[in-house]
């Protein structure tokens, strides 16, 4: 991957650039890391993924009000909620969002190791790779960047994560890293901005339909793999770098 030349600094690599990314400018607010990142420092190279779960609206809408071309890539596992589909393209309208690409799992996988559908009743992990983090490295593998919509509090795994991060060879950016509930709550009020419906019914963490259940406990994650140790798909740890590469 070849690092842009748009700042003042020469890279050795990656990990370099994005260090230096989040001291310089981790500190600005979501809408001008945003800006920045499409229009400075990866212009033509940043896409972001969106699951159009239960706070993806925020961060979709500051991309849209740079970019509204910059590529959504939404991970179709083939075991999405109803609404969370609806949702989807409803919010894509609403926000003029034009280049919204829609990432499938690989058939041959589906088929050689989850022939019945019914492998998250045996190995969620497994489910979740060849559903979720495998077409996420293929969705990501085009570019030099990528938006993330998560937030320091929602899990002790994401508590010090930076805004600018490398993973593998290319950056991952989370414009919300220091965002709260309140903010949130506040940027969707103030946007009046379309919400999945399934956080009527308490939804607040949404994902798979087998995997997903309401939160009882005011924990947004607590519904997801409820009783089990896992707290994330993957698509967001080491995992993905693995995956990278191989087609």
């Amino acid at each position: 991957m070849a690092l842009h030349q748009k700042q003042p600094e020469n890279f050795s690599s990656v990990e370099e650039q994005a260090a230096w990314l989040d001291e310089t400018y981790g500190h600005l607010p979501a809408a001008e890391i945003v800006r920045l990142s499409i229009e400075r420092f990866f212009p033509g190279a940043i896409g972001t993924v969106s699951s159009f779960g239960a706070d993806s609206a925020a961060l979709l809408k500051l991309i849209a009000d740079v970019d509204p071309a910059t590529p959504v890539m939404f991970l179709d596992t083939g075991q999405h909620f109803g609404e969370t589909m609806a949702y989807r393209d409803d919010l894509s309208a609403d926000l003029g969002l034009t280049n919204l690409q829609i990432v499938h799992p690989k058939a041959e996988m589906l088929s050689r190791l989850d022939p019945a559908n019914d492998l998250y009743k045996t190995d969620t992990d497994q489910c979740c790779d060849i559903r979720k983090v495998e077409p996420m490295a293929r969705a990501v593998a085009p570019f030099d960047a990528w938006f993330t919509g998560r937030k320091r509090y929602q899990s002790a795994q994401r508590a010090e994560m930076p805004v600018f991060e490398a993973v593998g060879p290319r950056i991952r950016i989370n414009p919300l890293a220091r965002w709260t509930t309140e903010d949130q709550a506040n940027f969707m009020r103030q946007n009046d901005l379309r919400e999945n419906p399934l956080i009527a019914f308490g939804y607040l963490s949404i994902g798979c339909f087998p995997c997903t259940q309401p939160s009882t406990d005011g924990d947004e994650r607590s519904g997801r793999w409820a009783g089990q140790a896992k707290t994330e798909c993957g698509i967001h740890l080491e995992g993905l770098v693995a995956m990278d590469g191989q087609g």
